[in-house]
């Protein structure tokens, strides 16, 4: 399964080059960013409904549709594993890198 790596990462910066290489199956990066929009939905609604349980369908909803992605398209063991926090700030840059067209739909 995947490329796993005995490095350990002290800088997102380094990082980074790494996660998007545990993102190269083009349905594992469209998961990933699903995932994302539905958890800002999420998040909208908790907030504009002031109905806070649906705060704990944020993090099933996010990464439910990107393991899905790694388990299934990517056949890899999500990052998230071992790098929860760079993971997680790693979901969010490659949103907004697929939003602005640095990175591949």
């Amino acid at each position: 399964m995947g490329t796993q790596t005995a490095e350990r990462f002290t800088r997102f910066a380094d990082f980074y080059p790494f996660y998007l290489q545990e993102h190269r199956n083009s349905t594992c990066r469209r998961l990933h960013f699903a995932g994302s929009l539905v958890v800002l939905a999420v998040l909208g609604y908790a907030l504009i409904s002031q109905q806070w349980l649906w705060l704990l369908a944020a993090p099933l909803a996010g990464y439910g549709f990107a393991w899905i992605g790694h388990f299934v398209f990517e056949k890899n063991r999500p990052a998230t594993f071992q790098y929860p926090f760079y993971s997680l700030l790693g979901d969010w840059v490659m949103f907004r890198d697929m939003l602005t067209g640095r990175i591949p739909f």
